[in-house]
């Protein structure tokens, strides 16, 4: 009989993680295997990006709003989470802008790491989810994540490290999200022009002309049946997705059909599997017995 198999997903903000990997997440769960997300910071300095929210009362109370929204999000994907408490660093508006003082991406990465390094002490995934070493997106706060997670990936087996933090436990891989790659979008963007739909990717495809992608797909989830919950979770982010706007521009049965997986890049792994995989967890069903839960 083997133990439960655990899946932490590591984000930056409330939001991240209904936007990157929800399906896979909610598929898991049906699945029987427990998920955790953790969310780095709470969100304070993000701006409203539904216009419909775009009021005094929620500008004012923006931390609080975040917290809600995840509370939302977290039922609709059936989740675990928890938050680790560090302060939203801000998107800066230009390179050479100074980042607040005392936010997550100016913490020392010790001390940004020990609180993630208890909570895989405490929680014992074998798969853990974060960004690659760009974060998705160049945001100072999905930086700091890539760079936290691999910390406690390579950290929270060692006993000598972070002490204080609980017993210590080895995930076995580490992925990276590739859910906004050029290859996806181009297809998105020529099965609606095809059908006349109009497609809202031409912009986002002529941006990568110049930017060769720097991590292959290794590992696609098949999880459209999730597409829904994915959807739902979003919309629970009210704060930060427009109902009317670009996330749902495509409709969800087109993006069933055409791109029917969301989609990973295996970073670290210390079990043996083969490439490309259809499973976070392919290599490790054997591994995981009572005796290691």
């Amino acid at each position: 009989m083997s133990a439960p198999l655990r899946l932490m997903a590591v984000h930056a903000h409330p939001d991240d993680e209904s936007s990157k990997g929800a399906a896979t997440m909610a598929r898991y769960v049906a699945e029987g295997v427990e998920v955790l997300v953790v969310t780095c910071t709470g969100g304070e300095r993000g701006s409203i990006l539904n216009p419909k929210m775009d009021r005094p009362d929620i500008l004012e109370n923006m931390g609080e709003v975040r917290r809600q929204e995840m509370e939302k999000a977290r039922e609709i994907l059936g989740v675990q989470q928890r938050f680790l408490g560090f302060v939203d660093s801000g998107l800066p508006e230009d390179e050479n802008e100074p980042l607040p003082e005392g936010c997550f991406a100016l913490q020392p990465l010790e001390v940004a790491s020990a609180p993630l390094v208890a909570a895989v002490r405490e929680f014992r995934p074998h798969v853990i989810l974060t960004y690659d070493d760009n974060g998705g997106y160049p945001h100072p706060d999905h930086i700091m994540t890539n760079r936290v997670s691999i910390e406690a990936f390579e950290a929270a087996g060692d006993p000598d490290r972070y002490p204080g933090t609980g017993e210590p436990w080895q995930p076995l891989k580490l992925y990276y999200h590739m859910g906004f790659t050029r290859e996806r979008f181009e297809a998105l963007h020529n099965a609606m022009t095809e059908r006349d739909m109009g497609s809202p990717y031409a912009d986002w495809i002529a941006r990568w002309e110049d930017r060769p992608q720097k991590w292959e797909v290794t590992t696609k989830v098949p999880c459209a049946e999730y597409f829904e919950i994915r959807d739902l979770a979003l919309l629970a982010h009210a704060t930060q997705v427009d109902p009317d706007g670009f996330w749902f521009v495509c409709p969800r049965e087109l993006q069933q059909e055409i791109w029917p997986t969301e989609d990973y890049h295996l970073a670290r792994s210390l079990v043996d599997t083969t490439l490309p995989e259809d499973d976070l967890f392919a290599g490790i069903h054997a591994e995981v017995t009572p005796a290691c839960s």
